[in-house]
Formats: C-alpha cells, sequence, structure tokens
C-alpha cells in the first residue's frame, strides 16, 4: 500500500513548534546543548542541576518510548553550567514509528535554541580490535536504509529547517571529535577510547554473521539501530554533531563461535562505563563555546 507524504511525515514545523512552545511554557531553561541517551546511559541525565523532568507522554506530538532500559522523558537542567536538554530514550525504526517521527525531537530541539547535538549509542563492535567497554567516538557513518529510500528527509523539503540537499561530508564535528580526544587524554581515558565509522541498520534482530562480515568490509567498526538518522535532520536545521558508541558487544564474525549478542549484555555493559562516559561528555560540554555553527 502507498502511504502519501503528508500522512507519514509526523515532523511538520507546525507539529515541531506546538512540542517546542509547549515545553518552552513549562521550563524556564533555555537549552543550547541537547544529549541523546542511548541504551544503559540514561545516567548522563542524572547528572544535569535543578532537573525539571517531562514525560513524552505529556509533550504535544512527541512520540512514546518502547524499549528497556530507555527511560521516555526529557531532563531539562544545567551541566557546568550550560543549559542543557537531555533525552533519556530515544525512537527506532524497529518501533514501527515512520522515520520521521523517530527524528522529530531534533527539529524541536532547533526550535527550543539548541547549537550542539551530543548523542550516544551501545553498538556492536565489528573491528576486531575492539574491545567490549571500549567507546568509539563516531567519525563518520553508514545509512544503509539510506540505500533504500529510507532517510528522514525525503518528502517536501522546509527551508525553516534547512536545505533540501545537506551535506554530510561533515557530519560529525571535527573540532569536537579532537576535543574529545583531548579530553580523554586528559582523564586518563585513552586506553579505551577509540574513533570510528558506525553502520545503522533497521533492527530489531541482531545482525547475522554474513551481514557483519559485510559491514567491516564495507568500513564500518561499529554497528547499530539508533543515532544516524537524528545525526541527519540535525546537520540539515545546522546544528552540530557529536556522537559516541559504547561497544556493548562483539559482532560475531565466525560460525564455529558460541557468542550471542543480547540486549541484557548492551545494559549491563552500560553500567560499567557509565560514570566515565559521563564525565567525558560533562568535560566537553563545560569547554563547549556557543554560537559556532
Amino acid at each position: 500500500m502507498f502511504y502519501a507524504p503528508e500522512f507519514v511525515s509526523g515532523d511538520s514545523y507546525d507539529e515541531c513548534r506546538a512540542a517546542a512552545d509547549w515545553l518552552l511554557a513549562n521550563t524556564q531553561v533555555r537549552p543550547t546543548v541537547g544529549i541523546v541517551c542511548g541504551s544503559g546511559l540514561g545516567g548522563l541525565a542524572e547528572i544535569l542541576k535543578d532537573p525539571e523532568i517531562f514525560k513524552y507522554s505529556q509533550i504535544p506530538n512527541f512520540p512514546q518510548s518502547t524499549v528497556h532500559g530507555h527511560a521516555g522523558q526529557l531532563v531539562f537542567g544545567t551541566l557546568k553550567g550550560k543549559p542543557c536538554v537531555c533525552m533519556q530514550g530515544r525512537f527506532h525504526l524497529y518501533e514501527g514509528y515512520p522515520i520521521q517521527k523517530i527524528t522529530l525531537p531534533m527539529r524541536v530541539f532547533k526550535l527550543l535554541g539548541v547549537e550542539t547535538m551530543i548523542l550516544t549509542n551501545a553498538a556492536g563492535g565489528l573491528n576486531q580490535d575492539y574491545k567490549v567497554g571500549d567507546v568509539m567516538i563516531i567519525k563518520d557513518h553508514i545509512n544503509m536504509p539510506g540505500f533504500a529510500g529510507s532517510n528522514p528527509l525525503v518528502g517536501p523539503n522546509d527551508e525553516r529547517f534547512g536545505l533540501r540537499f545537506p551535506c554530510m561530508s561533515d557530519a560529525y564535528d571535527r573540532e569536537l571529535c579532537q576535543m574529545a580526544h583531548d579530553v580523554a587524554e586528559e582523564l586518563h581515558f585513552g586506553d579505551f577510547v577509540r574513533e570510528g565509522v558506525y553502520v545503522v541498520l533497521g533492527g530489531p534482530s541482531f545482525e547475522t554473521i554474513a551481514e557483519c562480515r559485510m559491514l567491516h568490509t564495507l568500513g564500518a567498526d561499529a554497528v547499530g539501530m539508533s543515532t544516524v538518522h537524528e545525526v541527519i535532520v540535525a546537520r540539515h536545521a545546522g546544528m552540530r554533531c557529536f556522537a559516541l558508541s559504547l561497544i556493548s558487544n562483539r559482532a560475531v564474525m565466525d560460525y564455529d563461535s558460541q557468542e550471542r549478542a543480547n540486549h541484557e549484555e548492551v545494559l549491563e555493559t552500560g553500567k560499567l562505563r557509565a560514570k566515565q562516559l559521563e564525565k567525558l561528555v560533562s568535560t566537553m560540554v563545560a569547554r563547549l563555546e556557543h554560537n559556532n555553527n
């Protein structure tokens, strides 16, 4: 069955404006930094000072998070003196939402005044040098659903958000990536911080061995089910983006292996590395300069 764009878009300017206006009316915080917490990494929101919390169900036009490990709420507050908004729980293609709906929060954040997006996720390590618990700074991505036409910018373009054909060669801000390396060295995290390419799939099933081998051959170092679509929309709207993957499991590449990927392992790895990730992100936020798009 064919669905016209207006029936599946879920990201019209009016919908985003209504959500943003409702939030602006209910909090005094005017965030310049947006943070998206991946599976098991919701603790980042808990370090915000003077938090104000809004369940997604309260916010006009917001979808609902259905994944275990995602709290499903926005937290406003300050981090190292910077006004922030933090998503505890994101949305995914495998939850059944249209791709435009799962990226709606990025456009709402833009309308709130956010200038810099920091995104985190849990991912499988395709690079065989990676260990469980490593943190990968994302330098680039491969949008596999996009090869089949699944892109959040499909449909009529609204110039109030951004250009019809946004550049993605600078999707991940190089200055922020370098800052992350510098901070990691200062904090003595250099032994587990990597940099690589993230590939997104639709999920929710984990990858087959053949798929893992193919993705690694294509140049991907880590694989997951989020982040890329949010980054595309955030960059379309002119926000700077920085993203981290917590390597929560090693992708199975060998047919003789007895390893099995599972969501519980993802959450457990998040707990083990959470405090160090919080320190890394909070130190970076403290050093951010505004109006540097």
